[in-house]
């Protein structure tokens, strides 16, 4: 079967872009560096023909460097060629990048669209503003129950400014009425007892100085029973 249709030729695969810029780049490094050494030749034909005398022999050597100049001339020429060559490649190379760039921002818009198309479906305008509705009727409610929790009993409603300004009047003259003694008010001091001995001003009991227990006794008989001074038996028999 092979001898009568032949066999299948196996093609190689066409160079991509990248691979012709870079074989063209060697290309031009090759023919960049020929281009060095012929200019090297030439600054040494320079420095000989400065250092030798007009003749024969000047003129073997400016032949020898014309020879060369027309070399690196025919070099950077294929140099130029091979420059403008890779330009284009990378020219052509860009766009293709951003064509591939382009193919996979569409792919990926694509995909989002049908994403989007799919959670619309799901989500409604008219939805969403029936929850915010909703919610709003609960936060009125909600204020409305906390104000009514939080309202005081038994407090009158109808107090005017008039006897708010008498209030604070009456409270002012409380406070000025408070004594100084330890920046307390008089109504938080303790109550004071009177004492009973300075109000009757009954005169002292005589005393007398006795060794030993005696005045203790003595100190011990100076009052009765109720806390009051006694009175000598002496004075009430008389």
């Amino acid at each position: 079967m092979k001898r009568i249709f032949g066999a299948k030729n196996n093609k190689e695969p066409p160079p991509s872009i990248q691979d012709a810029s870079d074989r063209i780049n060697k290309r031009g490094e090759s023919v960049e560096d020929k281009v060095k050494r012929l200019d090297a030749e030439l600054c040494k034909y320079k420095d000989q023909i400065k250092r030798t005398r007009p003749g024969p022999a000047q003129e073997a050597i400016k032949a020898r460097a014309m020879r060369v100049l027309k070399q690196k001339k025919m070099y950077e020429g294929q140099r130029d060629m091979l420059y403008n060559q890779t330009f284009n490649l990378d020219q052509v190379s860009f766009a293709a990048e951003g064509l591939k760039d382009a193919q996979q921002t569409m792919t990926a818009l694509k995909s989002a669209n049908k994403e989007l198309k799919g959670m619309m479906k799901t989500v409604k305008i008219q939805d969403i503003d029936n929850l915010q509705d909703e919610m709003m009727d609960l936060m009125d409610v909600s204020s409305e129950i906390q104000d009514s929790l939080g309202r005081s009993y038994n407090v009158p409603d109808d107090i005017d400014e008039d006897d708010l300004m008498g209030e604070l009047d009456a409270l002012e003259a409380d406070m000025g009425n408070e004594t100084e003694a330890d920046g307390v008010p008089s109504y938080l001091q303790p109550d004071k007892e009177p004492d009973l001995d300075e109000e009757l001003d009954l005169p002292l009991p005589p005393v007398r100085t006795t060794t030993g227990a005696q005045p203790e006794r003595a100190a011990q008989k100076a009052e009765d029973e109720w806390g009051l001074p006694a009175v000598p038996r002496a004075s009430l028999r008389g």
